[in-house]
C-alpha cells in the first residue's frame, strides 16, 4: 500500500491476532552508492478476557453462610491482554477493601506459542452480618478492548445465617377481663432471622400449636379458641427460635377469664320418715369470681345458712353451703331448691332436691295354689299381692329361703308378684314364701305355703355280686330305683320275656320320696357271656316308668371259632395271608406268632407283618417256610394253633459251566445246577440256535438228579460251535436260562475285514496294526516283515495282546515314531495247538476313511428307522458317520443328513420320520482327512402305519390293547388280499415307467446341450487318493458315474428352461464351531483346459462332532454355470498329506462361518443344465470373476451354510452367496 513514486511503503495487517503481536521492520535499498534504510514499528495487539467467574459459583447463585463467619470470594477472569482490571462491587457500591489479593499469571496464547495472555485472580475475604443477608456482591472486569459500557460481570447473593428478634404478643393486654365462650386470638410475631422463626405456642408448659407461617423474614403463628374455665390465670407463653439461636426466645401472657358456676348440686337423701331431720348440701361449680347460694324448701327462704368458698383446681371456686330440713307428718314429699348466684356477672344456676315421707305397706296375701297334689312337670303360677304404703311395697319371692324371680305388677294403690313354676321332684315338699316390704319397714311382712308334688322314678341302678363272673359261680343281681312319690314298682326282663325277681322292703328317698329294691340270682356259664338284663321301675299313679340294661361278662379264655388249615401254600415273591380268629373275654387278646419256635413280626422287617390274629407275608422268599404257630392270650389263659408253610417259587439256573471245549469227534458233556420248588426233569429244557427240536432228540440226551441237569451232545462238530441255553421254568415267575458255550477245536481263522487290513499313522507318531483270529484252542501271535520276525517289547516295537470272546483273540504291533521306512506291509502269523493262519497287514500315512458295508436295518417303527453297518477302514483318524435319507416316492424333494458322532458306533435310530412312508438310506465316512462315496442308494425301509398297539400298524404285532372281540372280526378273505395286492403292484409298475420316461428325456435333453460341458469328481471336505483337486471350501464327490449314487437320476427334476427348481425347502443346521484345526498348506494355482466330465463340488456346512446325533441339514441351492474352455483352480498339497479346506472366518461365539468376501460378491448364478447332483450339493466349476464388494445395507453379513431363522434373511440374499 502507499505511493511507490513517493516512496511511501505501507504495511496493513487485517485481522490481526496475538501472534501479530511484535515489532515490524521497513527496510530500504541498498541502492546503488546508499546503505540499506530501515525503520521499525511496534505493533501490541491487545484482547478482551474471554470470561469472568466467582470460583466454586455459579453467576447468580446465592452463598449460605453464618453471621460474623468469615468468607472468601474468588473473581477470576481469564484470556485477556494486557491484564484485566478487577473491581468488586456491593450492591451498587464499589468495595474499597485492604486484606484484597489480586494475582497475575501469564499464559501461553497464537498459533506458535509465542503470544502472550493474562489471567488474574481476585481474593477477598468478607464477615458478613445480618445486614448483608440478600445483599449482592459483583466482580467486574474492566480492559481497554470492551466497551467501557459494557463491562464483563458476574454476580452472587448472601444468605446470612443469623437468629431470629424477640418475639411479641398481640391479641390480649395483661390486665384485660374475658367472659367464658368469648374467642380470643393469641398472635405472636417475630421479625428478622435467617431462616424464619420457628414459633410455637404453649399453655401453662404444654405445647399446644407449632403451625406457623412466614413472609419474608416475619414469622407468625396465630392461636384461636374459645375461652373457658380452664383459660383463667392461664399461662400461654410463645417461643421463637432457628438454628443460629443458642436458646428460644420468648413472650408470655397470662389471661383473667369471668365465669358463672356451670352447675349447683344438693346431695342428702331423698327418702325420710315422718320427723326426721335430713341434712342436705349444696355446692357449685367453680366461678369467678365466687358464687353466692341461696336456700328455698318448701316454697320459703332459707335465711342465715352458712356459706364456704374454696379455690377450684380448673379455676375460679366453688361454694358450699348445708341446712338442716325436719319432714313434716302430714306430707309425702319435701321439694328444696339451691340457687348459685354470680354477682358480677348476674348470672343464676338453680338446682331442685325431692325428699320423699315412707308409710308401711299392707301384709302379702297368697292367690292361684290349691292343697292337693301336683305332676312333676306341670306348669303352676302363684301370685303375691301387697296394698298400701309410701312407697308401694316391693315383694320378693323365696323358695326353700332362696330367693326366685317373679313378675310384678303396680298398680296405684296396690303391687302383685306372680311366678311361674316348672314343676320337679325338687318342688315336693318346698316352702315358697312371698314377702313385703318397703322402707318404712324394718321387718319384713311375708306368708308360706307348702307343695306336694307327684314324680316318677329317675332312674335305676343294677348291682352285682360278686363282682367278676366266672363260669360256676352263683350271681346275684339287684336293681335299686331311684326316688319316687308315690314309690315305685320293679320288675326283671331279658329278651322281653319277664323273669321273677325277690321284692325287697322300700325306704325313704330324695325329695320326699321312697327308693325300692328288687334281687335276681343266676348260676353264671360262658353261654351267659353278653347276655342283657333289664330291670323296670313303673310309678303307677302317674304312668310312667325308667329302666336300665345290664350285660354280663363272664369271664374266660380265648377259643378258636374255626380251626384253619394244618397246611398252607405260597409263592415266592407274591404274599401269602395267614388268619385265624379267637373269641374270649375280656376282649383283649394278645396274638403271638412264632415260626419254629421263633416270634416273628416283631422285627424291624417290614417284609413279614402281623396285625393280630393275621399274619401278613409280603414277598414270600424260600426261607418262610416252616410250621408257623398262633398263640391268643388274655387274662384268663392262653391258646395255641400250628399251621404248616410250604413256599413254591421259580426255578432258576445257579450254576452252568461258561464254555465246554472238546477234539472234533468227542461226545460233549454239559450239565447246569437248577434250584426250585417244584422241581422236576420236565422244568428243565436245553436249547440251541441250529438245533432244531427233531435234532435234540437224536444228538443229545438229557437227565436229571440232585438238582442238576445234564446234556450230553454226540460227536459235535465245528458246526455244532455256539451257545446252549439250560432254561429252567416250573410255571412260577419268568424262566431263567445260562448259556453253556460248545467249543469245536479248530486251527485259526483271520478275521479279512477291511478295518483289519490296514493301518495309519503320520511319521513321527504310534502306528498301530491290529490282527484279529479266532480258534480254538487258544490262538497266539507272531509278528514279520518281509519274512523276518518283529522284536517285540523294545523302543520300537510292542505288542498288545487281548481276547475278544471265547474264541476270538486280537494282536495289536505298536510301531513307535514312524519313519517313512516303516511305511509297507507287516505279516501276522495266528497258530494254536491245531494249526496257523498269515495274513498281510499294510501300514500308510493316514488318510480318509474307507466306505462302510453291510448297511442294514435292524428295527422299525411307526416315526424312526434303526440301521446298522460294517466299519471299514477308518484312515487311521477317528471317523464320523454321515446317514442320508428320503422318501423314495418323494422323487424330487432333497436329501436329509445326520451325523453319528459317538466314537465306534455302528448303529443309529432315524427319528422324526413320517408314518407309513417308504425311505431310501445310504451312508458314508468322514473324518478330519477326507470323506469316503456314499454306498449305493439300496437300502430301503417302510415306518408302520401308527404307534404300537393301534390297529393298522405294518410289520407290527396287534398291541395288547386291543379287544378279543375285535381281533375276530380282523380276519379278511384271502380273495380280496390278492386282488388289492396286485392291483397296488400294477399302479405302482406304470408310475414307475412313466417316471422313468420323463427323466430319460429330460437327461437325453440335457446331455445334448452340455456334450462339451466337463466337471471335475471332487471328494466332500478332502479328495480322495485318485483325486486330490479341492474347489475352494469342503466339497462331495457327486459323480453321476460312480458308484456313490445309483439312483441319482431321481434326485432332482429340471425345467424346461434348462435349470433346476428352487430348493422345496431350506434345512437348518446347528451353528457350532468346526472341531478341528486347519493347517497352513502351499497352494499351486494352475489352470486346466478342461473338467472331468460328469460330476460337480460341494459347499458343505460345519458340524459338531461331540454332539452324538446332531442333526446337519443341507441346503440344496443352484450351481453357477459351466464354462466348457474356462480354466480352474487346483491346490496340489503334499503327496503325503490330504489337504483341508481354507481357514474359516467365525462370525460369532455360537460357530456359525461367515463367506469370505469373494464368495459373497459372486451373486446369483443360472443354474446348469449338468448331470444331476444328488440334491445336497451345490457346484461351481469355473468361479466367475470377483465383482466388486456390494454395498451392505442394514444387518449383519450373512452367514456362510444354512439360514438361521432368527436372522431372517431373504432367501434370494443366501442363494447370491452360496457358492464356492
Amino acid at each position: 500500500m502507499g505511493d511507490a513514486r513517493a516512496g511511501v511503503f505501507n504495511l496493513r495487517i487485517s485481522n490481526a491476532t496475538l501472534d501479530d503481536d511484535a515489532e515490524f521492520q521497513c527496510q530500504v535499498g541498498p541502492a546503488r552508492l546508499h546503505k540499506a534504510i530501515r525503520a521499525n514499528a511496534r505493533l501490541t495487539v491487545i484482547s478482551p478476557p474471554s470470561s469472568i467467574e466467582i470460583v466454586d459459583h455459579p453467576p447468580n447463585s446465592k452463598i449460605e453462610i453464618k453471621e460474623n463467619e468469615e468468607f472468601e470470594l474468588v473473581c477470576q477472569v481469564k484470556n485477556s491482554k494486557p491484564a484485566a482490571k478487577i473491581i468488586w462491587y456491593r450492591g451498587n457500591v464499589e468495595l474499597k477493601l485492604e486484606k484484597r489479593v489480586d494475582t497475575t499469571t501469564e499464559v501461553n496464547a497464537g498459533a506458535n506459542g509465542r503470544a502472550k495472555r493474562y489471567n488474574v485472580l481476585s481474593r477477598i475475604k468478607l464477615r458478613p452480618t445480618a445486614e448483608d443477608d440478600y445483599a449482592d456482591y459483583t466482580c467486574e472486569a474492566r480492559h481497554e478492548a470492551l466497551p467501557p459500557d459494557m463491562p464483563l460481570r458476574v454476580t452472587v447473593q448472601l444468605s446470612v445465617l443469623y437468629p431470629p428478634g424477640v418475639p411479641y404478643i398481640e391479641g390480649y393486654t395483661e390486665g384485660e377481663v374475658i367472659r367464658r365462650g368469648q374467642t380470643v386470638e393469641l398472635v405472636c410475631r417475630s421479625r428478622g432471622g435467617n431462616p424464619p422463626a420457628q414459633l410455637i405456642w404453649y399453655k401453662n408448659g404444654e405445647q399446644i400449636r407449632m403451625a406457623y407461617r412466614t413472609a419474608g423474614r416475619l414469622s407468625e403463628n396465630v392461636y384461636s379458641f374459645t375461652a373457658d374455665a380452664s383459660d383463667n390465670s392461664a399461662h400461654y407463653r410463645c417461643q421463637a427460635s432457628n438454628i443460629m439461636s443458642p436458646a428460644p426466645l420468648k413472650a408470655d401472657v397470662t389471661l383473667t377469664v369471668l365465669f358463672a358456676p356451670a352447675q349447683v348440686s344438693i346431695s342428702g337423701p331423698t327418702e325420710a320418715r315422718a320427723g326426721d331431720e335430713v341434712q342436705l348440701t349444696c355446692t357449685t361449680a367453680n366461678s369467678n369470681p365466687p358464687a353466692e347460694i341461696k336456700w328455698m324448701v318448701g316454697g320459703r327462704h332459707v335465711r342465715n345458712a352458712t356459706q364456704r368458698v374454696i379455690p377450684s383446681p380448673d379455676g375460679g371456686h366453688i361454694t358450699t353451703s348445708n341446712i338442716t330440713v325436719t319432714v313434716a307428718h302430714n306430707r309425702r314429699s319435701v321439694v328444696v331448691i339451691c340457687h348459685g348466684l354470680n354477682m358480677q356477672l348476674t348470672e343464676n344456676v338453680v338446682s331442685t332436691h325431692t325428699i320423699n315421707v315412707l308409710h308401711p305397706p299392707g301384709p302379702p296375701i297368697i292367690q292361684g295354689y290349691t292343697e292337693g297334689s301336683i305332676h312333676a312337670g306341670t306348669v303352676q303360677k302363684i301370685s303375691c299381692i301387697s296394698s298400701g304404703g309410701n312407697p308401694l311395697a316391693t315383694l320378693t319371692w323365696y323358695k326353700n329361703d332362696k330367693k326366685i324371680s317373679s313378675t310384678t305388677k303396680v298398680s296405684d294403690r296396690s303391687v302383685s308378684a306372680e311366678i311361674t313354676i316348672l314343676t320337679n321332684v325338687s318342688d315336693n315338699e318346698a316352702r315358697y314364701r312371698c314377702e313385703a316390704s318397703n322402707s318404712a319397714t324394718e321387718i319384713p311382712l311375708f306368708q308360706i305355703i307348702t307343695l306336694n308334688v307327684y314324680f316318677p322314678p329317675d332312674h335305676v341302678v343294677i348291682r352285682k355280686e360278686p363282682e367278676k363272673l366266672t363260669p360256676g359261680v352263683r350271681a346275684t343281681l339287684t336293681c335299686d330305683s331311684s326316688s319316687s312319690n308315690p314309690e315305685a314298682e320293679l320288675s326283671w326282663w331279658r329278651e322281653g320275656i319277664a323273669v321273677p325277681g325277690v321284692t325287697n322292703v322300700t325306704r325313704p328317698g330324695l325329695h320326699g320320696g321312697k327308693v325300692s329294691s328288687i334281687m335276681l340270682n343266676l348260676d353264671v356259664t360262658p353261654e351267659l357271656d353278653g347276655n342283657v338284663y333289664t330291670c323296670q321301675a313303673t310309678n303307677t299313679a302317674m304312668q310312667r316308668s325308667v329302666h336300665d340294661a345290664f350285660t354280663l361278662h363272664v369271664f374266660y379264655k380265648p377259643v378258636f371259632e374255626e380251626a384253619p388249615k394244618d397246611m398252607q401254600t405260597g409263592v415266592e415273591g407274591e404274599s401269602l395271608v395267614l388268619s385265624v380268629k379267637a373269641k374270649a373275654h375280656p376282649g383283649d387278646i394278645v396274638y403271638t406268632w412264632t415260626k419254629d419256635g421263633n416270634v416273628v413280626g416283631k422285627s424291624d422287617e417290614s417284609r413279614i407283618i402281623t396285625e393280630g390274629p393275621v399274619l401278613n407275608i409280603t414277598q414270600l422268599q424260600k426261607d418262610d417256610a416252616g410250621s408257623y404257630t398262633c398263640e391268643a392270650i388274655n387274662s384268663e389263659g392262653a391258646t395255641s394253633v400250628t399251621i404248616n408253610v410250604t413256599v413254591q417259587y421259580a426255578a432258576i439256573v445257579r450254576e452252568a459251566p461258561e464254555s465246554i471245549m472238546v477234539a472234533p469227534g468227542e461226545d460233549a458233556h454239559l450239565y447246569c445246577v437248577v434250584d426250585g420248588n417244584p422241581l422236576a426233569k420236565k422244568h428243565i429244557t436245553w436249547k440251541h440256535k441250529a438245533f432244531s427240536e427233531s435234532d435234540m432228540k437224536k444228538r443229545t440226551s438229557s437227565s436229571f438228579r440232585n438238582g442238576t441237569s445234564y446234556l450230553d451232545v454226540v460227536q459235535p462238530t465245528r458246526a455244532d460251535n455256539g451257545l446252549f441255553s439250560c432254561i429252567a421254568n416250573n410255571g412260577i415267575g419268568k424262566p431263567s436260562s445260562k448259556d453253556v458255550h460248545l467249543i469245536v477245536m479248530y486251527k485259526p481263522e483271520i478275521d479279512n475285514s477291511p478295518m483289519f487290513a490296514k493301518g495309519a499313522s503320520n511319521t513321527g507318531d504310534t502306528g498301530r496294526l491290529t490282527c484279529r483270529a479266532s480258534g480254538a484252542p487258544k490262538v497266539r501271535f507272531a509278528w514279520a516283515r518281509e519274512g523276518s520276525p518283529i522284536p517285540t517289547n523294545t523302543d520300537k516295537y510292542d505288542v498288545q495282546f487281548r481276547q475278544v470272546d471265547l474264541v476270538t483273540y486280537e494282536s495289536a504291533l505298536l510301531i513307535h515314531h514312524v519313519r517313512p521306512s516303516d511305511y509297507g506291509n507287516y505279516e501276522c502269523i495266528a497258530r494254536n495247538n491245531i494249526s496257523f493262519a498269515t495274513v498281510t497287514v499294510r501300514l500308510d500315512v493316514t488318510s480318509a476313511p474307507d466306505t462302510p458295508s453291510a448297511l442294514t436295518v435292524l428295527n422299525v417303527t411307526h416315526d424312526s428307522v434303526t440301521v446298522s453297518w460294517v466299519p471299514g477302514f477308518d484312515g487311521g483318524v477317528q471317523p464320523t458317520y454321515r446317514i442320508r435319507y428320503r422318501p423314495t416316492s418323494a422323487t424330487f424333494e432333497g436329501y436329509k443328513y445326520v451325523d453319528v458322532t459317538k466314537p465306534d458306533s455302528n448303529t443309529y435310530a432315524i427319528t422324526g420320520l413320517d408314518a407309513a412312508t417308504d425311505y431310501t438310506i445310504s451312508i458314508m465316512a468322514f473324518n478330519k482327512l477326507g470323506a469316503s462315496k456314499y454306498l449305493p442308494d439300496l437300502l430301503r425301509a417302510k415306518t408302520s402305519s401308527g404307534p404300537p398297539g393301534k390297529s393298522g400298524t405294518a410289520g407290527v404285532g396287534i398291541g395288547p390293547d386291543v379287544p378279543d372281540a375285535l381281533l375276530g372280526k380282523a380276519d379278511v378273505p384271502r380273495l380280496v388280499i390278492v386282488g388289492v395286492s396286485v392291483t397296488g403292484a400294477l399302479l405302482v409298475l406304470f408310475n414307475i415307467a412313466l417316471v422313468a420316461c420323463f427323466v430319460y428325456r429330460k437327461r437325453a435333453k440335457a446331455a445334448s446341450e452340455q456334450s462339451s460341458s466337463k466337471s471335475a469328481t471332487i471328494e466332500m471336505y478332502a479328495p480322495s487318493s485318485y483325486n486330490e483337486t479341492v474347489t475352494g471350501e469342503t466339497l462331495s464327490s457327486v459323480s453321476e458315474k460312480s458308484e456313490s449314487y445309483s439312483n441319482g437320476d431321481s434326485n432332482q427334476e429340471y425345467l424346461e428352461d434348462n435349470t433346476k427348481p428352487p430348493a422345496a425347502s431350506t434345512y437348518l443346521i446347528d451353528q457350532m464351531e468346526y472341531p478341528y484345526q486347519y493347517p497352513a498348506y502351499e497352494v499351486q494355482h494352475q489352470p486346466k483346459p478342461h473338467h472331468e466330465e460328469g460330476s460337480e463340488t460341494m459347499n458343505r456346512n460345519t458340524y459338531n462332532p461331540s454332539v452324538e446325533g446332531a442333526k446337519l441339514h443341507y441346503a440344496t441351492l443352484p450351481p453357477p454355470p459351466s464354462h466348457a474352455d474356462g480354466p480352474y483352480y487346483n491346490i496340489s498339497p503334499d503327496a503325503r498329506y490330504v489337504a483341508y479346506p481354507p481357514q474359516l472366518e467365525f462370525a460369532h461365539l455360537t460357530g456359525s462361518l461367515r463367506r469370505p468376501t469373494a464368495a459373497a460378491g459372486m451373486g446369483s448364478a443360472v443354474r446348469a443344465p449338468s448331470t444331476v447332483p444328488p440334491p445336497d450339493v451345490t457346484v461351481s466349476h469355473n468361479p466367475p470373476p470377483v465383482p466388486p464388494p456390494a454395498v451392505v445395507q442394514n444387518g449383519p453379513t450373512p452367514l456362510l451354510s444354512t439360514f438361521n431363522p432368527n436372522l431372517g434373511y431373504p432367501a434370494s440374499v443366501e442363494a447370491e452367496g452360496h457358492l464356492v
